[in-house]
């Protein structure tokens, strides 16, 4: 099933620059920030992406997504439902007891957390990356050139807002599907 969809994507025209085997070991154990977030193909072009990076790889999606008949056939290809109204939903700590277990473990988390435009990030991506002492590698969807790569690796200090300028440093309204619902972070 991921290998018929990643081709599927490639025939789509998507080009996947994909670091060279052994050459960024960080990515084994890391924490996804992928924007920009703006149509539903951002997790179609974005799963497959993680799926030929071929690391032990979960995606955070809103629970309304899971439902019959793709529940199943999300839950089996590493997709964890998040109940984006609650607050308290124990995600974080969750994803951060799996780090924890040592082994090869990977969330990939859209930190703008909805399609709509957003001026302030969520900061769970942050509070998972810092807790469990991970990299946030930014993962980067551009639809005008149908491309998509990971930026260099920001390990998280304890300051966050440093932190996420350096995150959202990466990513352009251009990048969008919908660049309208992009807000861009003001660059000096």
């Amino acid at each position: 099933m991921r290998r018929i969809w990643i081709a599927i994507v490639r025939l789509l025209g998507w080009k996947f620059h994909l670091p060279e085997q052994g050459s960024r070991p960080e990515i084994q154990r890391c924490v996804f920030a992928v924007a920009p977030h703006t149509a539903i193909s951002d997790f179609l072009v974005g799963a497959a992406y993680l799926w030929a990076l071929d690391v032990n790889g979960h995606i955070f999606i809103k629970k309304e997504f899971f439902r019959w008949p793709v529940k199943q056939l999300m839950l089996d290809n590493g997709c964890i439902p998040i109940d984006r109204g609650n607050r308290h939903n124990g995600m974080v700590d969750a994803a951060v007891k799996e780090f924890a277990k040592g082994e090869t473990f990977t969330i990939a988390i859209t930190p703008e957390a909805t399609r709509k435009p957003v001026r302030r990030w969520k900061r769970g991506f942050w509070e998972i990356a810092h807790q469990a002492g991970v990299p946030i590698v930014p993962a980067c969807i551009d639809f005008g050139k149908k491309e998509i790569w990971l930026e260099e690796a920001i390990w998280p200090s304890d300051n966050y807002d440093a932190d996420l300028l350096k995150v959202q440093r990466c990513y352009r309204a251009s990048m969008a599907k919908r660049p309208a619902q992009f807000i861009e972070i003001e660059r000096k």
